[in-house]
């Protein structure tokens, strides 16, 4: 009975001795939507910010405070929202078409463009210029913010197809030809009065093929669905629609409907979704705004802003700044946006759909005031069921693509 004893206990310290088993760690738990979104790359294609350098009281650097439509853009707005960058616009109104104008217009392009070159050299460590696709990407693992530049609406070229390169020297990756105006190259989509061209006029011909041969992306947003056409039928690369919406959601002339979609799309295109609320669904202003502004139209018929003296200049920001303070312009919702880019990713799918939201130029909406409140974009969009893949790829993989497509093509002949 010892002996037995003796074995049982040997036995039993033999077992203690064993280690035992280590805890089981808790598994981590699943990313937020806002850290996925703080780990991809994320562009915007069109950045009306330019407009804002000029301003005294406006800083790049600074957290301004922000403006639904007209200040959502600066550092620390981009830092909290995760957005690295993207096409920032040398934006022209359209004006009267005669050599004069054409001067005027060109000079005020030069400028704007100028300013944005200043910007990023007055602060290296937090901006860089970004001329190929490649360079995104680099740029943003340093972290600094990506600047591309583009040009929405050809009006300040003139008749001289020569400046589509002499914009191109100066760093300009992708160009519109048209605004809100037929002008000399194009028919517009709100130029709803007779015209003369059908969609691209011959001197809007050649500028195609100009962006061709130098790799500058063509883009068709605010052009007539005829210019489009166009467009995708004489360039040698597809289209990029850099701020744009869905008729399907909302027939308005900016927007593009389902058959166009398809089109540009499945010619390898990309189309960006705006975030401009009179694009996204019908907004009725007030009769005491719409009276101001039918008023404020009359004193300055005939006058452009962005060509006007710096006395006309100031004096028309300060009306419109006035009407928007004493009569508040409707505003539509985050959740409209998002019906538009659920329409367009259904239609054409997530290869061919990315985000332009017109910031600093009439963009922005209620519960996307600016441009910190992009993770809610990825985080919609997660809850869609696309996956992170698909979201990368609407936020900068489908641009991108695109823009390497352009460098590569020049002016190779199109395949048939």
């Amino acid at each position: 009975m010892k002996i037995a004893l003796t074995s049982v206990l040997a036995l039993t310290l033999v077992a203690c001795s064993e280690k035992a088993p280590a805890p089981v760690e808790p598994a981590a738990p699943p990313e937020t939507a806002a850290e996925i979104h703080e780990r991809m790359l994320v562009l915007d294609s069109h950045l009306d910010t330019p407009a804002n350098l000029s301003n005294a009281d406006f800083d790049i650097i600074a957290d301004n405070p922000s403006v639904l439509g007209s200040v959502q853009v600066d550092l620390p707005k981009m830092e909290r929202g995760g957005l690295d960058g993207g096409f920032w616009v040398t934006f022209t109104p359209q004006g009267p078409m005669d050599p004069a104008s054409y001067e005027a217009a060109k000079q005020a392009a030069l400028t704007r463009n100028q300013e944005i070159h200043d910007m990023v050299a007055a602060h290296p460590d937090s901006f860089e210029l970004a001329y190929k696709s490649d360079d995104a990407a680099r740029i943003a693992a340093e972290g600094k913010r990506v600047v591309y530049m583009s040009i929405e609406n050809s009006y300040p070229l003139g008749t001289d197809i020569s400046m589509v390169e002499e914009f191109y020297n100066r760093g300009v990756r992708m160009i519109g030809p048209v605004h809100f105006r037929d002008n000399q190259f194009a028919d517009s989509a709100t130029d709803l009065g007779a015209n003369d061209y059908g969609g691209l006029s011959p001197l809007g011909e050649e500028l195609v093929k100009e962006a061709n041969r130098l790799g500058m992306m063509l883009d068709g947003s605010h052009a007539s669905d005829s210019t489009v056409d166009d467009l995708i039928a004489l360039s040698t690369t597809p289209l990029v629609l850099s701020h744009t919406g869905v008729k399907a959601v909302y027939d308005h002339p900016r927007n593009i409907d389902d058959a166009l979609l398809r089109k540009v799309a499945e010619d390898g295109g990309v189309i960006q979704i705006n975030a401009y609320g009179g694009y996204l669904e019908q907004l009725t202003p007030t009769p005491e705004r719409q009276a101001a502004l039918d008023e404020m139209q009359k004193e300055f018929e005939g006058i452009s802003p962005a060509t006007a003296d710096a006395e006309t200049r100031d004096r028309y920001i300060a009306r419109m700044e006035e009407i928007e303070t004493q009569f508040p312009a409707p505003r539509s919702t985050f959740e409209k946006f998002m019906e538009h880019m659920n329409h367009a990713l259904e239609v054409v799918g997530p290869d061919h759909i990315g985000m332009g939201a017109d910031w600093d130029g009439g963009g922005g909406v209620v519960g996307m005031e600016d441009v910190s409140f992009l993770p809610k974009v990825t985080e919609a969009l997660l809850a869609e069921g696309y996956s992170e893949e698909d979201v990368q790829k609407i936020w900068s993989g489908n641009m991108l693509r695109l823009m390497k497509q352009v460098e590569e093509a020049k002016a190779a002949p199109k395949s048939e």
